[in-house]
């Protein structure tokens, strides 16, 4: 992995996005395509609660995706709870937040395994490592979690080994169990990771997770369930299979991988946003696609609005690396500012929610903001 110091170098060139997909090494902008039929969007409320999304659950905190990181999530106050969505080779879906598990599991220790890593071409990006789908459940239960970026997050990394890989029925049973406990409700907020690519290997996924989450008693706008991706085809399919509100996903660079539109900027515009609320509910922008640094915001929010969605952006956090420069606290790229005046500033620009690894100051942004 590359050294957080020379990312703090780096990043005076870069977006956040860029920031993410260095530090992060993953994040895969997929693809998007296909007509869509139109949606009724409910009417802005702008008395409506903001919706705290915990992102891969508190993984600011625990290692990402995993039980005990959706767990402590709940604790500190969230509405959703986030599962990014792979195969396994015996379909059964998992969260991961990619489908190459080597830098979030233990699995290259494991010697069993050594003749199962590989390379593959994934949305056009060429992966070295192991794959959830060359896995069956049974063999992905036998690893343990791991904290993806340790050198920002030593504390996580303390619980490396403890977790196990769960499943979308783990997380579903979860968020049912802790509803029931905390006597408010928890909904979850499943991303479709590389649903082409999976279709082209034989794991299609949309009707078998709008299955699932029919089971789980999840169909209909008002259940506690929003799905996102970063592709556009497979959310137009699904909105074609259910009633549960939809996300679309989009960068501050580069564009959906099929090529269904120029650029993710260009369905950031005012007519490519009303092609959207045909069958999503709302976006999932990138931080620096409303807010790009120190900058004056852009009119994303405002366009939006407009054309009746809702904006849900990602992700904020609370290292110094990925804030706003105005809202760090010195120079050590690890150490945490004011993340909390920062999720702030977000919500007087008029987001209607937000994906954060520290659920515990979203929440507390949320409650300073909303008196």
């Amino acid at each position: 992995m590359m050294m957080v110091s020379a990312l703090d170098t780096a990043k005076r060139g870069l977006s956040r996005a860029s920031i993410d997909r260095l530090v992060a090494a993953a994040l895969l902008l997929a693809p998007a395509a296909a007509v869509g039929q139109d949606i009724s969007v409910p009417r802005l409320d702008p008395k409506a609660p903001i919706v705290l999304i915990g992102h891969r659950g508190a993984s600011g905190y625990r290692p990402e995706h995993t039980l005990a990181s959706y767990d402590l999530a709940i604790d500190q106050g969230v509405d959703f709870i986030e599962p990014d969505l792979v195969l396994t080779k015996d379909k059964v879906f998992v969260a991961r937040h990619e489908n190459d598990i080597t830098g979030t599991t233990d699995v290259a220790s494991h010697p069993e395994f050594a003749a199962r890593k590989t390379t593959k071409v994934i949305d056009g990006e060429t992966h070295t490592g192991w794959f959830t789908e060359d896995f069956t459940l049974a063999e992905l239960k036998t690893l343990r979690a791991k904290e993806r970026l340790p050198s920002l997050r030593p504390a996580s990394a303390k619980y490396d080994g403890q977790f196990t890989i769960p499943t979308l029925d783990e997380v579903i049973a979860l968020a049912k169990r802790r509803t029931k406990e905390t006597h408010r409700t928890i909904g979850i907020y499943p991303e479709t990771k590389h649903p082409s690519y999976f279709a082209s290997i034989g794991l299609p996924m949309d009707e078998a997770l709008v299955a699932q989450l029919k089971k789980a008693g999840w169909s209909k706008p008002t259940d506690p369930v929003f799905i996102q991706s970063f592709e556009v085809n497979n959310l137009k399919h699904i909105h074609s299979l259910t009633g549960i509100r939809l996300i679309q996903l989009m960068g501050a660079e580069g564009g959906p991988a099929d090529k269904a539109a120029p650029s993710y900027a260009a369905m950031a515009t005012p007519a490519g946003l009303k092609q959207i609320a045909r069958y999503a509910y709302g976006i999932g922008p990138g931080l620096d696609m409303i807010q790009n640094g120190d900058a004056p915001p852009s009119v994303l929010v405002r366009d939006a609005h407009a054309a009746g969605l809702r904006l849900h952006p990602w992700t904020f956090r609370a290292e110094n690396v990925f804030l706003i420069p105005s809202f760090r606290a010195g120079a050590a790229p690890a150490a945490h500012g004011r993340l909390s005046d920062e999720i702030q500033l977000y919500l007087r620009l008029g987001i209607d929610g937000f994906f954060t690894d520290f659920p515990d100051i979203g929440a507390a942004a949320r409650a300073a903001a909303q008196k």
